[in-house]
């Protein structure tokens, strides 16, 4: 802390997620390394909404921080609510690119205006929260934007202009959902050398050229084109044609992959720092002690993140698939996993797998991931949950829900051979995955790449020359530091 009149000298980052789970992980962490590693000064912005939230699920001084890494917030622009969800998506995204901004200049002038807090040097803002890069160009300083998917989930998402030009979205009618339509392969996407419509981030299949999220998106990717550089949680090794394919992009600023970020970490030593969390539901931790108990490699993690609704009916069919697969499971059902009620499971199931399966409503995911217990993870292809599954060198069962889910799930399954996609999530297809996952010939290939993918991604986070830590540290230099 600067003594009192006097403001310290210190690079000073303001870091803004979208107010999503998926998203203020990522970007804690991110804070994390830029104040431990180069001594930045952190404020970090969560919504109100979310302030609150995390506050009930962590306890009320956790969001004290310490006195360089500090939290603030601006409202959303949504009605006040007091549920304990992710908020509606297509409104978020319309009410943040809308409303957020003269919030968040006003919070800028008043950390400016601070006199115990450096002046604010440089912004990192998410992907999809622009708007921080007309606030960083009224102060004329480096406004870096977080995109927090995989880089081939960017990539398509940079394609949608092209997708609208090319008059394959948005859809003639609604009957190009179900006609075969989205089976079209296209081969001129960068660094990708075929996909099919139907692995493109889902906002194109819309009918409305009006729709909400698809322009929004294309707004997002436009502005991206503004950023001083942009990141990604991703890295070389994993992804490599689609990062060299970005250089071919007219006007992309700079793209950084300095991932996987939650491998960067581990070289974080500083106790209260580690000590600052951002899950939104309370962690349960006992299935860590449940899960010690397991043979290795004998355990199905099933997780669907923090978004991902389904029916009961398909909650059902996902019960009745692991129990007939006589697996032992770890199965993490949010309390609004079902849309618009509580997910109820039949008593039958609860009495079939008492013994061999654990229920929980929220853990920590990484744990259980590095845990040697786990065979398997059941997922919906987020791209921090398949990031955490190749840390842990877990081959997966991909159901993906939205967004750039099904991108991943395609690179995942087809590219580096480390997942199965569920195309119909009915109980017998589920218990048939499950069984190749653990027990079959295709499971152990699965299994064999998983762990070569994770030594890849130690490599490229601890190797002194490895790529992510020089990336991470030419961000910081060539574009942080420049003002």
């Amino acid at each position: 802390m600067g003594s009192l009149g006097k403001k310290e000298n210190k690079p000073h980052v303001v870091c803004v997620p979208f107010p999503a789970q998926g998203h203020i992980n990522p970007m804690l962490k991110l804070a994390k390394l830029l104040h431990f590693k180069s001594d930045f000064h952190v404020t970090f912005v969560n919504t109100e909404y979310n302030h609150k939230r995390l506050l009930k699920a962590r306890g009320p001084n956790s969001l004290n921080g310490l006195p360089s890494f500090r939290f603030e917030t601006i409202p959303d622009g949504l009605p006040e609510s007091d549920l304990d969800s992710t908020q509606d998506i297509p409104s978020l995204c319309e009410s943040t690119s809308k409303t957020c901004l003269p919030h968040f200049k006003k919070l800028i002038s008043k950390l400016n205006n601070a006199i115990d807090t450096p002046p604010v040097t440089c912004i990192i803002g998410d992907g999809v929260m622009s708007f921080t890069i007309d606030a960083a160009e009224e102060l004329n300083i480096p406004a870096v934007l977080f995109w927090t998917t995989s880089a081939c989930g960017f990539m398509c998402y940079m394609q949608f202009r092209q997708l609208i030009e090319k008059g394959l979205t948005p859809l003639k009618d609604s009957s190009y959902l179900t006609n075969g339509y989205l089976e079209t392969t296209i081969d001129w996407v960068p660094g990708i050398k075929e996909i099919r419509l139907r692995d493109i981030p889902t906002f194109i299949r819309t009918t409305d050229p009006n729709d909400i999220v698809l322009n929004f998106a294309l707004g997002e990717c436009q502005r991206a084109l503004k950023a001083s550089a942009i990141i990604l949680n991703t890295f070389d090794a994993l992804e490599h044609n689609v990062l060299e394919a970005f250089s071919s992009i007219d006007n992309l600023p700079p793209v950084y992959s300095i991932g996987p970020i939650n491998f960067l970490l581990k070289n974080v030593t500083d106790e209260e720092l580690n000590s600052i969390g951002s899950n939104l539901w309370k962690d349960e931790t006992d299935c860590l002690e449940w899960l010690a108990s397991k043979e290795p490699n004998s355990v199905v993690y099933v997780n669907f993140g923090s978004i991902t609704v389904m029916t009961n009916d398909q909650l059902v069919e996902f019960a009745w698939g692991l129990a007939n697969s006589k697996k032992t499971f770890l199965w993490v059902i949010r309390p609004d996993l079902v849309s618009g009620k509580n997910a109820v499971l039949p008593q039958e199931f609860l009495e079939e797998t008492k013994n061999r399966g654990l229920l929980s409503s929220w853990c920590p995911q990484e744990e259980v991931l590095g845990h040697s217990s786990i065979g398997g993870f059941l997922t919906h292809s987020g791209w921090n949950s398949t990031l955490e599954s190749v840390c842990g060198g877990v081959p997966m069962i991909c159901w993906p829900f939205f967004a750039e889910q099904q991108t991943n799930c395609r690179f995942c399954c087809n590219e580096w051979g480390i997942g199965l996609e569920i195309e119909d999530a009915k109980r017998d297809k589920i218990e048939i995955l499950v069984k190749e996952l653990m027990e079959g010939e295709k499971g152990k290939e699965m299994k064999e790449k998983a762990l070569r993918l994770k030594e890849l991604a130690h490599d490229n986070a601890y190797g002194a020359f490895g790529s992510s830590l020089v990336n991470l540290d030419n961000m910081i230099h060539h574009v942080l530091l420049l003002s």
